[in-house]
């Protein structure tokens, strides 16, 4: 008998940790029921040490990002190296576009995630978020996609969507362990640590659970 191939999941967004931010407990919950959590990440998150020579900034966040996967066991996480804070120029590029499409047909995931239209507090997060809406109506993706927010509690706009409260009542302080590896963002991560627990009780409550993560259903 023919070896069932796992389920793939996979999640693009700006910068590293925002996989974990908006998604941490689901990752780690997926990957315990035996699916292939992929995570694409467009830059390197650079820009959030400036002063720093921009090697010394890549390396760090590279190695924080891969050792929080390992924790909530992402399969792989795939850097694009897009510019930070330059996505919506970097990603006009076809070569960009090309390289999207091409992931998400090796790995054909059943479910895939981004930023939600609200995150407006970093531009990068709603470019991530329009491009691939676009590429996934390009390719007529069949599968089921979902947004998350980084920075919101909930969506503003687009309340009326189909949403997906996913129990991380297990899995909650795996996140919370993996969001401890981005050592360099800790002055950023401390203020939103509360925002991080109370969505966790709030997306909980709405889904009966003591901790969960919301998302909306775009496509």
């Amino acid at each position: 008998m023919a070896k069932k191939a796992k389920e793939t999941v996979m999640l693009f967004c700006a910068h590293p940790d925002d996989e974990i931010l908006g998604m941490g407990g689901t990752i780690a919950k997926y990957s315990k029921e035996g699916k292939e959590v992929i995570a694409v990440i467009f830059s390197y998150g650079e820009a959030s040490h400036p002063w720093m020579k921009k090697r010394f900034t890549v390396k760090t966040r590279v190695k924080e990002s891969r050792r929080a996967g390992k924790i909530v066991g992402t399969k792989k996480t795939i850097f694009l190296a897009l510019k930070d804070g330059a996505l919506a120029t970097e990603i006009k590029r076809p070569r960009t576009t090309m390289m999207i499409k091409r992931l998400i047909k090796k790995y054909k995931p059943s479910k895939i995630f981004t930023h939600s239209f609200d995150d407006i507090l970093y531009k990068d997060h709603k470019t991530v978020y329009n491009i691939m809406n676009k590429i996934m109506s390009e390719i007529d993706y069949k599968g089921d996609a979902y947004t998350f927010n980084i920075w919101n509690i909930t969506n503003l706009r687009k309340r009326n969507l189909p949403k997906m409260i996913v129990d991380i009542s297990t899995t909650f302080r795996t996140k919370m362990r993996a969001l401890k590896e981005f050592k360099s963002q800790k002055v950023a991560l401390v203020q939103l640590l509360p925002v991080v627990y109370l969505r966790g009780f709030k997306h909980g409550f709405e889904g009966n659970h003591k901790w969960g993560e919301k998302f909306y259903k775009i496509r």
